[in-house]
């Protein structure tokens, strides 16, 4: 199995949003998974970001997901 790795900058541009919005994620637990890869490296796989975007879909403004 390969799996596509995306760096923070890919993975921002693919979800389009900022790379902070990724980092601060990453600060607060971490809704979004992601792979780290040695001491520094944050990398995100394409299947875990497909499926963050699936765990998002609302039917209106009230809905909460819950």
């Amino acid at each position: 199995m390969q799996t596509e790795l995306l760096d923070t900058k890919a993975a921002a541009k693919y979800l389009n949003v900022s790379k902070a919005f990724l980092e601060r994620d990453r600060w607060a637990g971490a809704r979004i998974p992601f792979v780290k890869i040695g001491a520094r490296a944050v990398r995100y796989r394409a299947d875990d970001l497909n499926a963050y975007i699936n765990s998002q879909l609302r039917q209106s403004t009230s809905d909460t997901g819950d």
